[in-house]
């Protein structure tokens, strides 16, 4: 009996799978996709059904000579790539590429959600043919995306330097980015004032807490709008009143679980759990579910990580819920399984992502996977755990609080006061995510317990409050929180979002500054002309609309040739509609009649291998014009209204009226208007290279690379009203880096602007400061800080480790070396004579502690 070849995606997952499967079974993998559409044209025939012209991808050609023997070699073969839509269309792929009859009946195709024994023998069981219907929703997604990309980016070319693409769905996600921008920047914070008052019992327990205004008279007043004069004329009336609790309101809230993880809230929650990237949680997630060694070869421990479904196999709720009875009780387990419900467009046929194994615990994998792994796996398994869990029950008790005048006065106060409190009545689901415990505050004086108080109870007033409060504009976008205005928008699938992100990034639209994501100013421009030229293109409800269309071609309702026709005839109109009008002949000419009073042009200057003269510009414009084989564009004419605008001292007519009469006005505005501030952290970095000596001068191959000349063009730039590029504010903060020991408190600069100290200049410290350790003989005892242990001995090792392999650490690492060399400074010889060379901390003081003397403790930092 010959054997059967099994085709998966990546070497990974070749290797549990055939550990599963056994001898007869020869399980290879294909590293991806093996076809795609070619690189340098467009590849779609649109006049003909939009039919793709599909070519090996660079790369695969060794790759498929192997499949393709040993396809011929083999029984059956079984098409095992990811259950998506683009792991159908990698089998489909595979199958044409491998054989010259679709209809092989040689051929099969398996999926499975999970890698496991039972889910991989149940899935070859059981195979299938190709799915054509989500085959063909990939093609239509593709050939989207390429008619786009390839007839909308030269566009961009040509009228925005320095732009690299426009996408059918990166320009959208671009778009929600520089939105949000721009009502950052337009947002007017308006003033409030929040009133309270400090107040405790008359019997004990008299531990103060606050109350806080909420009503006046019939208004809510938990916020007053306006100035402080408004909060004062409240505080000047109730100066004098007493306060007496006028009421209690008991209610018992029922909280229910969260559903478990689906694709983008996993990158949510590790977003703002561990500040992982979306792509970063994704790679994780991927090692996760192809399998990780146990000691007899690989086993999968997660579902299938890209999915929008929150659907649960019976087998594994009844598995979890046994594992609820038995570790937490009974009453922790619903009489009724947890049922969630999936938004209209998710593939039921798919999983949540959840653990493939309840009795893996997370304690139970410590010493197997690796930090982040854990971190990861952890919040998967929890998160499952406590979707199939009872509800939360959670008492909360409102007290009202009337201020009341002298005794004269009428019952029924005009100011009511309230305080609130709540207590976990039954933790449900809570016990497994641990937030069933409440956190100790950080310090006495933030705890203000409310007590219990009686109805009719008279409170001590210690103080009447008001504190100045701004409206604040919605925040940036982070990744993870981008990746849910896609989701709710409709915008992408689970496959994209990481993906889509990071395009945005590579392209430099956008830079990412500590978490948050801030549009570059090439990134505003690309945006604003993709707006204003193709706004319905890129569309947040026409794109969202497309995504529904694919779904739909998924599902067999809508054939995927004339869904793209449908878009191709609107598409082609937008194209159009782009252009813009020409230039009108009577404004060139005036702007040519203009400039003819310059004088002395500026020097031609040199960038890269460019030259750029201003005279020879005006030049070429004019022989066009003269020539008539190609109309002026619009874009010529805000070029040379910008030479207008810079060379208006030496014209003989008034710029601005003689513009006007041309009616472009708007344009010379916008060219003369003030130039743009610098971004604060921008400055602040090129004044800290004003107290640096710079580096000699170093030449590589051709080019002469001068970190003092770099930094003074920048601040010349600045100083001019320019912004920097981000290839520009990339390369300051390495110099930055690269100077930093010359920077005092280094280490705190770098944290406030955001700057990454593992990316600081060459590493000529770390040795010397580990050979000085070395020296230590008698380390001090671990110290446990909160759930974390410091031990200085395994901190040194992993450290040594590190700078073994990688011959650098981090600015971090080095100031935690320094702050180590001074906490044993008595071990170490001749350490004075260390401390200028090296930059060390004189050694610490000692300090008497009764009979004892010790040195002075520093908590280590994070190796």
């Amino acid at each position: 009996m010959g054997k059967s070849l099994v085709i998966v995606e990546s070497p990974a997952k070749a290797k549990t799978i055939n550990k599963i499967l056994g001898k007869n079974f020869v399980v290879r993998a294909s590293m991806g996709h093996v076809r795609d559409l070619p690189q340098k044209k467009l590849g779609v025939d649109i006049e003909n059904g939009f039919e793709p012209e599909y070519v090996p991808i660079n790369g695969r050609t060794n790759v498929l000579k192997e499949l393709k023997a040993e396809a011929k070699r083999a029984e059956a073969i079984y098409l095992a790539p990811d259950p998506d839509r683009e792991g159908e269309a990698i089998a489909w792929h595979l199958l044409h590429s491998l054989s010259s009859n679709p209809g092989d009946d040689k051929f099969f195709r398996v999926t499975y959600n999970e890698i496991t024994a039972t889910a991989i023998r149940r899935a070859f069981e059981n195979p299938s043919r190709i799915d054509m219907n989500r085959v063909n929703a990939q093609q239509a997604r593709r050939v989207l995306d390429r008619i786009v990309g390839y007839q909308v980016s030269p566009l961009l070319w040509r009228r925005i330097r320095g732009s690299k693409s426009a996408g059918r769905v990166q320009s959208v996600a671009l778009r929600l980015v520089c939105d949000r921008e721009r009502e950052i920047l337009d947002f007017k914070p308006q003033e409030y004032w929040i009133v309270g008052a400090r107040v405790q019992k008359q019997v004990d327990p008299k531990g103060p807490f606050r109350v806080k205004l909420a009503r006046i008279g019939e208004e809510k007043a938990d916020r007053i709008e306006g100035v402080e004069a408004k909060a004062q004329e409240i505080l000047d009336d109730l100066e004098g009143r007493s306060l007496v609790v006028s009421d209690i309101h008991d209610r018992v809230q029922s909280r229910k679980p969260y559903p478990p993880f689906i694709t983008s809230t996993l990158q949510q929650s590790a977003s703002s759990m561990f500040g992982f990237t979306p792509s970063r949680t994704m790679r994780i997630a991927q090692t996760l579910y192809e399998g990780v060694d146990f000691g007899d070869g690989p086993t999968g421990l997660i579902t299938y990580m890209r999915t929008d479904s929150v659907f649960i196999a019976k087998g594994a709720q009844d598995s979890c819920l046994d594992y609820i009875r038995e570790s937490y009780g009974d009453k922790f387990a619903p009489p009724k399984p947890n049922v969630y419900q999936s938004r209209g467009s998710a593939q039921e046929a798919h999983e949540a992502i959840r653990p493939t194994d309840m009795l893996r615990t997370p304690d139970s994998l410590k010493a197997t996977l690796k930090p982040d792994e854990l971190k990861l796996y952890t919040l998967i398994w929890k998160r499952f755990v406590a979707s199939q869990m009872t509800m939360a029950k959670i008492a909360q008790r409102t007290y009202e609080i009337d201020a009341r005048g002298s005794h004269d006065s009428p019952p029924g106060a005009a100011y009511l006061f309230r305080a609130s409190t709540s207590v976990i009545l039954f933790p449900g689901y809570m016990k497994v995510m641990g937030t069933d415990v409440v956190k100790k505050p950080k310090r006495v004086e933030e705890e203000e317990h409310v007590p219990t108080l009686e109805k009719g109870e008279e409170l001590n007033c210690l103080e009447w409050l008001k504190e100045q409060k701004f409206t604040q504009p919605l925040p940036r976008y982070s990744e993870a929180s981008l990746v849910r205005a896609l989701e709710e928008n409709g915008v992408g699938r689970p496959s994209t979002y990481a993906q889509v992100i990071s395009t945005i990034l590579d392209r430099e639209y956008v830079m990412k500054e500590k978490r948050t994501l801030t549009p570059t100013e090439l990134g505003m421009n690309v945006n604003e002309f993709l707006v204003g030229n193709l706004g319905e293109l890129f569309d947040v409800g026409f794109t969202a609309h497309m995504e529904e269309l694919l779904d739909n071609v998924e599902r067999g309702k809508v054939q995927w040739t004339g869904m793209l026709q449908d878009f191709y005839g609107n598409f082609t109109g937008w194209l159009e509609k782009s252009k813009g009008p020409e230039a009108d002949p009577e404004a060139v000419a005036g702007l040519f009649e203009l400039l003819q009073g310059v004088s002395k042009w500026a020097a031609p200057t040199q960038r890269g291998k460019r030259t750029f003269s201003d005279e020879a510009f005006v030049l070429s414009i004019r022989k066009q014009l003269e020539e008539g084989k190609k109309e002026i564009s619009q874009r010529q004419v805000a070029a040379l209204v910008k030479l207008v605008a810079k060379y208006r001292e030496q014209l003989t007519t008034d710029p601005k009226i003689a513009l006007k009469d041309l009616g472009l006005e708007e344009m010379y505005a916008s060219a003369t208007s003030p130039k743009a501030l610098p971004r604060p952290e921008t400055q602040r970095k090129l004044d800290l290279l004003k107290s640096v000596t710079f580096d000699e001068p170093r030449t590589v191959g051709k080019r002469t690379y001068d970190d003092s000349d770099f930094s003074a063009s920048l601040r010349e730039q600045v100083e001019n009203g320019d912004r920097l590029s981000p290839n520009q504010l990339r390369y300051l903060d390495r110099v930055v880096l690269k100077y930093s020991r010359q920077i005092p408190d280094f280490e705190k600069i770098a944290e406030e602007l955001g700057l990454d100290l593992k990316d600081a200049g060459p590493d000529e410290e770390s040795g010397p400061l580990l050979a000085l350790l070395k020296e230590v003989e008698i380390w001090k005892e671990p110290v446990q800080r909160g759930k974390r242990t410091w031990d200085d001995k395994e901190i040194f090792g992993s450290l040594s480790e590190q700078f073994e392999g990688k011959k650098s650490l981090s600015v971090k690492q080095r100031a935690l070396l320094k702050k180590m060399c001074k906490r044993y400074a008595d071990q170490i010889s001749e350490y004075d004579s260390h401390i200028e060379k090296l930059g060390l901390p004189p050694p610490g003081k000692k300090k008497s502690m009764g009979k004892k003397t010790v040195e002075g403790e520093e908590a280590p930092a994070v190796a």
